[in-house]
């Protein structure tokens, strides 16, 4: 098959790529660059031939002869989301929207588009597939839109499948550490301490970046009607963690490190989600990670290059720190397009 892949130089692309490849898919890749200076280690045996190209500017004839697409190529995390909220809409929500047009007008028969549980937002109880969702920032909020307008394009020529990842974790070679497993085991490793400002008790699910790669080639491979214009929550239900859990499992993994709690509120996102679904009618899939493991393999990787503070702290593994220094330097204007003067570079 071959597929486009949007986002390959991102944290997650760049370990979906790979894994498409080695399963015998030919892999094209599209990604504006703005995270290119994140590159923690090599991790990967090869990466997907890549166009540099904004979402917002692929056109019918980038997409001549794909046979389907996994876009996960969109401004990531609700902090970036609520700093540029107007931008995020016009990207995530009216981009992927053009691209699922495009797609129509190529031909391209499949697309399976990265969602997210944060959709759920704050939920009593556990929620599935069926559950309303409430996402609480920009970021969620063009997922629901997204999963909308696709699901509305859904047609026996056009199969969108929409895949809600649970919060991402684990090792890849554009870190992020941004995102809370990976943050709380970059603390563990610098500064020997995890120092929470709330009680921890928020429940969140986690799943690691391989497991999300497994679930598309999954859905990917699947028979059409197993995954035509269908939700899933990717994840397990054994990987509902409270937020407390998650830092006293990093804690544990990296001696010497203390572990301390703040007192209650704070964030009021708190959801515990059903992976029955994708475990059940998504042929071959289950998970192969947990956060006990994916501290150890961050363990790994952080001695084996012996990282350091300012690694970890540095604008090429935060979102929203790579964001503000290309805005500020000029290099991408206000509605985060690449300037004349960075391409002149």
């Amino acid at each position: 098959m071959k597929v486009l892949v949007t986002g390959t130089e991102g944290y997650l692309g760049c370990l979906v790529a790979p894994e498409l490849m080695k399963r015998g898919h030919e892999v094209i890749g599209v990604d504006t660059g703005y995270y290119r200076q994140g590159w923690l280690y090599n991790g990967v045996p090869f990466t997907a031939q890549t166009l540099a190209k904004d979402i917002r500017d692929i056109t019918v004839g980038d997409l001549e002869g794909v046979d389907a697409i996994v876009h996960m190529a969109e401004l990531s995390n609700d902090p970036l989301g609520e700093l540029l909220s107007e931008v995020t809409y016009t990207v995530n929500h009216k981009g992927s929207v053009k691209l699922a047009e495009m797609a129509i007008q190529a031909g391209v028969e499949r697309f399976v588009y990265m969602s997210s549980c944060s959709v759920y937002g704050v939920a009593e109880g556990t929620v599935d597939e069926n559950s309303p969702v409430n996402p609480q920032t920009a970021y969620a909020d063009c997922k629901t839109l997204v999963e909308r307008d696709l699901s509305a394009l859904a047609s026996d020529n056009f199969s969108p499948t929409f895949m809600r990842n649970a919060t991402a974790f684990g090792a890849s070679p554009r870190q992020r550490f941004d995102i809370v497993l990976n943050n709380l085991s970059g603390l563990a490793w610098t500064t020997k301490k995890i120092a929470m400002n709330s009680d921890g008790t928020p429940w969140r699910p986690l799943v690691h970046g391989l497991d999300i790669a497994k679930s598309i080639y999954c859905a990917l491979e699947a028979p059409r009607e197993a995954v035509h214009n269908e939700k899933f929550n990717v994840g397990s239900n054994e990987q509902n963690y409270q937020v407390r859990t998650i830092a006293e499992t990093v804690g544990a993994e990296f001696p010497g490190c203390e572990v301390t709690f703040g007192p209650a509120g704070g964030d009021n996102r708190s959801y515990k989600v059903n992976f029955d679904k994708i475990s059940s009618q998504l042929p071959g899939f289950s998970c192969d990670w947990d956060a006990q493991k994916g501290a150890a393999q961050l363990h790994q990787v952080f001695q084996s290059i012996d990282m350091d503070e300012a690694t970890f702290t540095g604008r090429g593994h935060t979102r929203l720190k790579q964001l503000e220094h290309l805005i500020s330097t000029k290099q991408l204007d206000a509605d985060l397009f690449w300037t004349k003067e960075a391409v002149a570079q």
